[in-house]
């Protein structure tokens, strides 16, 4: 009974030191605080806030918006949903100087004015891809597609895509727009959680 008693004592001990130390930092993952990249030239944090008391935005609290959109809403093109450490791991690239990746908030331009955007980011408005000719033209200017006689998508980067969230609609729009024009579906990742886990999880944002 009393090496019950002493190992139960333990226990509780070593909970409660792994408890207030864990709390001590806000983690990404296991062990790691903060990620140092680059964004237009500048370099940042990348972590999630710090402050204990820190909130998700008042702007992403309403719940009555949009639609759900499905995990797989792309099906059967084999467009990869992904998630926040998904994500972070296509920044880190991109932050290194991966030029065959581009980060896109589709969103239209207003959104990243109001709420930020995710770090290594350039807003490409979902808009654009519906009007093809436009969608051709940022294909082969920023996409690496050669678009002369037939489609060339030997070199095309890697779409890592996001907009509000969830109840968001833009980003689907602007995948099966490049769906139907071709693109491979393996070089798209759609980031479903966008802007609202981004931020329910305190996330670095930055101005786009």
């Amino acid at each position: 009974m009393k090496k019950l008693t002493l190992l139960l004592a333990s226990l509780m001990a070593f909970g409660a030191y792994a408890e207030g130390k864990a709390t001590k930092q806000v983690f990404i993952s296991p062990g790691v605080v903060s990620i140092n990249i680059m964004h237009q030239d500048k370099a940042i944090k990348l972590q999630r806030n710090q402050d204990k008391s820190n909130k998700i935005s008042s702007f992403y609290l309403k719940t009555a918006r949009g639609k759900i959109q499905p995990m797989h809403p792309f099906t059967p093109h084999k467009v990869q949903t992904i998630g926040e450490l998904d994500m972070i791991e296509y920044i880190k690239q991109k932050s290194a100087g991966d030029d065959t990746i581009i980060v896109i908030d589709t969103r239209t331009p207003n959104w990243p004015v109001i709420s930020g955007g995710i770090p290594t980011a350039v807003n490409i408005p979902y808009t654009k891809f519906k009007n093809k000719e436009k969608a051709l033209e940022i294909m082969e200017d920023q996409f690496g597609v050669q678009t002369d006689d037939i489609f060339d998508f030997s070199y095309a980067k890697t779409l890592v895509m996001y907009c509000n969230g969830a109840w968001c609609g833009q980003t689907p729009t602007a995948i099966n727009a490049l769906l139907k024009y071709g693109y491979p579906a393996a070089k798209i990742k759609y980031y479903r959680g966008g802007m609202n886990a981004w931020k329910a999880l305190g996330l670095t944002t930055v101005r786009l």
